[in-house]
């Protein structure tokens, strides 16, 4: 299919993507899908950041067969982005997780899933057998939980676990609570009734906080996930060059650069802004992913000009299964593919390992 035909998606482009998206998903799932922290400076930080960045583009280089096939922890993909672990795929669409897997798989694409999601990690599995899988595993409160759900991943064929560790608890959303949002039952946690999500809000009052058992984690719960699966542990929200050596230095295999989308730390830095100094800190010890922010297949381009070894896709994921289910996911890979082919060649470059920081051109503010 060609960059500007309609499928059955029902969407030509990556641009009418999101405004698509927004007259089709229902009101509440809308909000949920779209808050960022507090007044979402964050979120728009994000993209400030990838607004900023210029490529140099390059002329006469032999660019008449282009390769985007890499390999992410020593798995083969046809492409050097992935999907993100996002909570609940069916506030979007009835299939949620199980439509995303599916795409995925016939792509060539890694794809990743959260405790959160709507579906089991074994519906997610048994839906896609053949595809590339990642679980996202947010400390619960009794490490017997945690447990099991990384026994059930190694189990059902994922291959990595990634730690999320940027939330002890939720970042706090006024778009939600403006809204007097409220997660619909149908909507509940596929993995059962023991998961729990992190807490938003700490218990306590005049001045005196708690938050939940899970919360007093150190770096050393790297090594108790290590203690207990063979699957390499990817450590995910990180976003200086001392928590990154602080994650190898316990063992992590992989870093994702990420502020969480934005719905954290609403005074974070624009995750793309730390990349570089992350990439610094680990060398070639450990490989280095990212997300946050991602619109657009020339935004991958510029994170793997800037060091990520995989480059991951968050809101508009989540969009393409609102517009289009199962079909969307396909467009939506299909588009992100076809633009960082595209913009390969505009700046010369035929293969993914010819990416380098010499791409970058000069800031535009």
């Amino acid at each position: 299919m060609g960059v500007s035909e309609r499928s059955d998606a029902g969407f030509a482009s990556l641009g009418e993507l999101e405004a698509l998206a927004a007259r089709t998903a229902a009101t509440d799932a809308w909000t949920y899908v779209q808050a960022g922290a507090v007044g979402e400076e964050a979120m728009r930080a994000n993209r400030d950041a990838f607004r900023r960045r210029t490529l140099r583009a390059r002329a006469l280089a032999d660019v008449s067969t282009l390769d985007l096939t890499t390999r992410l922890l020593d798995d083969p993909v046809s492409v050097p982005f992935f999907v993100c672990p996002m909570a609940r795929h069916g506030l979007m669409h009835p299939d949620g997780e199980l439509a995303t897997a599916r795409a995925a798989a016939r792509a060539g694409v890694l794809a990743s899933f959260s405790t959160l999601s709507t579906r089991s990690l074994e519906e997610i599995a048994t839906a896609a057998p053949s595809g590339l899988r990642w679980f996202q595993l947010y400390l619960q409160p009794e490490f017997a939980v945690t447990r099991e759900l990384v026994e059930r991943a190694e189990r059902a064929g994922y291959r990595a676990i990634i730690l999320t560790v940027d939330a002890p608890l939720l970042g706090l959303r006024d778009r939600l609570a403006e809204t007097e949002f409220v997660l619909a039952p149908e909507h509940a946690l596929g993995n059962g009734d023991s998961v729990r999500a992190p807490p938003r809000v700490p218990s306590g009052s005049a001045g005196r906080y708690t938050l939940r058992r899970e919360s007093s984690a150190t770096w050393n719960v790297l090594d108790d996930l290590e203690s207990i699966t063979r699957l390499p542990v990817v450590v995910k929200g990180v976003l200086s060059g001392e928590d990154a050596g602080r994650a190898v230095k316990h063992g992590a295999h992989a870093v994702i650069v990420s502020n969480h989308g934005g719905r954290q730390l609403d005074a974070a830095e624009a995750a793309l802004e730390r990349l570089p100094e992350v990439v610094r800190a680990v060398g070639t010890d450990v490989e280095v992913y990212f997300d946050s922010g991602v619109r657009r297949g020339g935004d991958v381009l510029i994170a793997l000009a800037m060091g990520a070894r995989g480059v991951g896709i968050g809101r508009p994921l989540l969009w393409a299964l609102a517009a289009g289910g199962e079909a969307g996911v396909d467009r939506l890979l299909e588009l992100f593919a076809i633009e960082l082919a595209t913009e390969m060649a505009l700046v010369g470059r035929r293969k993914i390992s010819e990416i380098d920081r010499t791409l970058l051109g000069e800031l535009r503010w």
